[in-house]
């Protein structure tokens, strides 16, 4: 599959079959993340590979909006260090985008499990505790989300977009592709 095919069938799945993924394909999976871009070439993000059974359902109570990572045969926690780059959310935002076109390309589902949550400095302290806990991860470093990863219980329909129009712009924002 090549990437616009990845772009035009990413979706985010949240019903996962049990089978594991392969280790051919989760080393791919993680070369995608190693070769996502990041600003001045920064190592400003980090990833931790869960496949442990036990950790990924403790996991998934990180939200109640992350439940799905129960089923979920991996997780990949995106973390990034603010002390390396001022571009640590981009660059972890970006390399998460990569992950799931990749993912999508070997024809698993992925679902991006929030934890930074940057509308309530509390609920996003408590989230990223929880995932600093149970992975270890070095007070410095901000998590900036699970994604979960497995084969598709089921293929969800395309979802309805709305019209291009109504965020793509020409030369201003006041007009219309």
């Amino acid at each position: 599959m090549d990437v616009w095919q990845a772009i035009e069938r990413r979706r985010e799945i949240t019903a996962f079959r049990p089978d594991p993924i392969p280790n051919g394909v989760l080393e791919r999976l993680t070369r995608a993340l190693y070769l996502a871009p990041a600003g001045n070439n920064l190592p400003s993000r980090e990833f931790i590979v869960v496949t442990d059974r036990a950790k990924l359902d403790s996991l998934a109570e990180t939200t109640p909006w992350m439940r799905w990572l129960g089923q979920a045969p991996c997780g990949i926690a995106i973390v990034a260090n603010p002390q390396e780059s001022k571009y640590w959310l981009q660059d972890a935002s970006i390399a998460g985008a990569f992950l799931w076109l990749a993912a999508t390309a070997e024809g698993l589902g992925a679902a991006w499990g929030a934890v930074i949550h940057t509308e309530d400095a509390e609920e996003s302290a408590r989230r990223e505790s929880r995932v600093r806990q149970l992975l270890d991860v070095p007070d410095h470093y901000r998590v900036v989300a699970v994604i979960g990863l497995g084969f598709p219980a089921a293929e969800p329909p395309a979802k309805t977009m709305y019209p291009p129009e109504r965020v793509l712009h020409r030369e201003t924002f006041g007009q219309a592709q």
